[in-house]
């Protein structure tokens, strides 16, 4: 039987930043198409290379949440949900509506494709969360700085 919790379990792991858990739930290769959301075409990519791309963008946002709908299984080896997906940063928020068809191998998605139904809120709010990210990593990754500190003696 096919593990319909892997889609809801690695949207869960996004909204916490735990990208061991996401990687858990990929195969090594993921046919991905986001067409419907972003344009282009679709692409296979290594698991690795798209947790880079996740990462490097989702601490960017104060919150995300992913909801899923029943879990169903449609096929052998294939599930689908609807899925809405809101991003917060600061006051404004981006909403992305659709439905995702998943294919498994070995109980992991190596295939995922999102069918957009709609978008709301602020369309520009990955490019703003994108430049966060980066400023949190420069900072992050920044040599810590001492401060000095004036002993006063009997202070």
């Amino acid at each position: 039987m096919t593990d319909t919790t892997v889609i809801t379990r690695m949207l869960f792991a996004i909204d916490a930043l735990d990208w061991a858990t996401v990687r858990k739930c990929l195969a090594d290769q993921v046919e991905l198409d986001y067409t419907s959301l972003f344009g282009g075409e679709p692409q296979t990519i290594a698991a690795d290379t798209l947790l880079e791309q996740w990462s490097g963008l989702l601490p960017g946002f104060d919150a995300t949440q992913h909801l899923t709908g029943p879990v169903v299984e449609t096929a052998d080896d294939r599930i689908e949900t609807h899925v809405r997906a809101v991003h917060v940063l600061g006051d404004e928020v981006w909403g992305v509506h659709g439905h995702y068809v998943a294919d498994l191998r070995d109980d992991r998605i190596c295939a995922l494709t999102l069918r957009l139904f709609y978008q709301d809120g602020n369309r520009d709010l990955p490019a703003a969360a994108l430049e966060r990210a980066k400023n949190l990593a420069t900072t992050l990754n920044q040599p810590k700085r001492r401060r000095a500190c004036l002993l006063i003696p009997g202070g």
